[in-house]
């Protein structure tokens, strides 16, 4: 069966207004008795001006979760042409589900209330978001399925309010005072990570008023065979490198511990992210042929930070692929990094900017540092 496959849609679902930089520690709360000493200079790093949260700025309460976020998202591609309700399969990743089971793309099928449909969950860090795309890609390859709709969606802050920090510091002041990193790892993440969600429609016909992605292909590598765990979260990293989870800890060293909070080896990051996720990576597409720079002409980069932004440019000119930074896509600055919504966040707002043309090729970069794994996927406009 000679099938191709298409992106019909993109939406995207960014919840309640836009907080700037000069809201974000009273949206989510100050941790302690003075506001964080590293947010300034975080904040200037990553170079992230507003980002969306699930928090009602007056009241504090959420106003939706994970599932919540990804079934928005889906609802905004119903129109005439596609019909919600008949989704044939239905594929979510997210970082963090709301819940330990069921999975979450059961709990975004039961928010969406469609007809009975296949339903997979994708797990992860950013690139489950990405791998669920691939699944529904993959199905409807096959035949398996006529049409299949993707999502990534985060709900970060949830685990980023200041009550969950509250009894680390009440219990390990002493030990923050002496090594202010240990507050550092997980202070970065907190002026880092956003809420979002995003979805795609996919099926093997393009639209025949309007412009389609084809997918040529998506390809994912993992490096967890050379590397430790980077980020994590319901685990303790030990002096080994190795990890220890959750339910080897009390609920006592549970509190005391912080182990529910997601925490990033800042040093590790810094020193392998690129060379794993970026040059390793793209050095072996180039040399296989299957990825040709001179052909692209948008370049959508999934980076954390815009302290990457430079660094992602020299490990891909080391790789061979040299595609000028004035092709280069990201609305992170506008919409924060929301983990695995952001590619989908990204190419929702170029989908529908009026600015693609028949012909152009999009190649999008998904990295993530949870223990070191990458996914570059190449798209064609119709």
């Amino acid at each position: 069966m000679n099938r191709e496959v298409y992106i019909n849609d993109i939406q995207a679902f960014l919840p309640n207004a836009a907080v700037d930089n000069s809201e974000i520690e009273a949206v989510l709360g100050q941790v302690g008795p003075r506001p964080s000493r590293a947010k300034r200079m975080i904040l200037r790093s990553n170079k992230i001006t507003s980002r969306h949260y699930a928090i009602d700025k007056k009241s504090g309460k959420t106003t939706h979760s994970n599932a919540q976020i990804a079934a928005e998202a889906i609802r905004k591609l119903h129109n005439d042409v596609h019909d919600i309700n008949t989704i044939e399969l239905l594929a979510c990743g997210t970082t963090m589900p709301d819940q330990l089971m069921p999975n979450h793309a059961l709990m975004v099928h039961g928010e969406l209330g469609i007809p009975s449909c296949e339903v997979i969950a994708t797990a992860g860090i950013c690139l489950s978001g990405t791998m669920s795309l691939k699944y529904g890609y993959m199905s409807v390859l096959s035949g398996q399925s006529n049409n299949a709709v993707a999502t990534g969606s985060e709900n970060a802050s949830a685990a980023m309010r200041a009550e969950n920090f509250k009894e680390e510091i009440e219990t390990r002041i002493e030990a923050l005072e002496r090594q202010p990193e240990i507050a550092f790892e997980k202070d970065f993440l907190r002026w880092m990570l956003s809420d979002g969600g995003g979805a795609v429609w996919m099926s093997a016909e393009p639209n025949a008023k309007s412009i389609s992605l084809k997918i040529e292909w998506i390809v994912q590598k993992s490096y967890a065979n050379e590397l430790d765990a980077c980020m994590y979260a319901g685990c303790e990293k030990l002096e080994d490198g190795s990890l220890k989870g959750w339910r080897e800890y009390s609920q006592e060293e549970w509190i005391k511990n912080s182990i529910s909070s997601v925490k990033q080896d800042v040093k590790l990051l810094n020193e392998k992210i690129i060379e794993y996720t970026v040059t390793k990576p793209l050095k072996e597409l180039v040399e296989k042929g299957q990825l040709k720079p001179e052909s692209i002409s948008y370049f959508l980069p999934h980076y954390s930070s815009g302290y990457f932004r430079d660094k992602v440019y020299e490990g891909m000119k080391e790789a061979g692929c040299d595609i000028p930074q004035e092709q280069w896509f990201t609305n992170l600055s506008t919409k924060g990094n929301t983990g695995s919504a952001s590619i989908y966040i990204m190419l929702e707002e170029l989908f529908h900017s009026g600015r693609l043309q028949k012909g152009e090729k999009l190649l999008c970069y998904i990295p993530e540092s949870g223990r070191f794994s990458t996914a570059f996927m190449q798209l064609e406009v119709v």
